[in-house]
């Protein structure tokens, strides 16, 4: 099974519990559990169900803050705002450095190793590549080299994380101006497809004329030929003619005899 399949079913899974349940507290339970297990990356078809609301302004509140911070933050995020939110269990905080590599990821393709241990609290290099390895490329969210020379990750293919609020209307802009291109683009290919079915059918038009006129001189050739041919013939038969009735005419020599 892969990734994006895992994906969408355990979306779904924890979509229907989360929707099945009233109580604040065991609502609470739920977006612990999601935000622990290991194979769930995305998180904003959850945060967008109504009865989450419920838990504005409760003792729970801070559950909610805890499921953006997974659906679009990173660790540094959740240092930053720790006694804001509930205390994350070591299954957690992996998922958040998880996700926090995503982030890195999306912006860029080479990350230094420098950057992505302060990022990630890692100690040293070992600690870090172990990381990428074991819980980053193992687990199918991304794809890369570790360059140990240059002290870095090339990234190859970084999972999609669930898109902020402020960047929807980017995304749509961008996706505006590439349909436009693609329309122009689409238009001016069609153009050229007319312009070469044109001179396709110039050029056959040009081949069929060179033909016929080639057909012609081949005609006119050989009829020049057979022409040619009688009327040398018709001198052969002439001259053979003249010539017997020249040697008639002519006076026979008498011989005279031996003495």
């Amino acid at each position: 099974m892969d990734i994006e399949q895992r994906q969408s079913e355990l979306i779904d899974h924890f979509v229907k519990r989360a929707s099945a349940v009233s109580d604040a507290a065991a609502l609470a339970s739920v977006l612990v559990e999601a935000t622990s297990h290991p194979s769930l990356f995305a998180f904003s078809e959850i945060l967008a169900l109504p009865n989450l609301l419920q838990l504005e302004a409760t003792e729970n509140s801070a559950f909610l803050d805890m499921l953006r911070l997974f659906a679009h933050g990173t660790w540094s995020d959740y240092k930053s705002n720790a006694d804001r939110l509930p205390q994350l269990i070591p299954d957690q905080i992996l998922k958040l450095k998880q996700l926090t590599v995503l982030t890195l990821a999306e912006t860029y393709k080479v990350l230094p190793y420098d950057q992505l241990m302060q990022e990630l609290d890692v100690a040293n290099v070992r600690e870090l590549e172990d990381f990428l390895i074991n819980e980053c490329m193992y687990a199918g969210i991304v794809r890369g080299k570790l360059d140990q020379l240059r002290r870095c990750f090339e990234v190859q293919f970084a999972a999609g994380r669930d898109l902020r609020p402020d960047q929807l209307g980017n995304m749509i802009h961008t996706l505006s101006n590439w349909l436009s291109t693609s329309e122009s683009l689409l238009v001016s290919i069609q153009e050229k497809i007319k312009w070469a079915d044109s001179m396709s059918e110039i050029d056959k038009k040009h081949r069929k004329d060179v033909e016929e006129k080639v057909e012609e001189v081949k005609k006119s050739i050989f009829k020049a030929d057979i022409d040619f041919r009688g009327h040398e013939e018709i001198c052969s038969e002439s001259g053979g003619v003249m010539d017997y009735e020249e040697d008639r005419s002519r006076p026979k020599r008498r011989r005279h005899p031996i003495s």
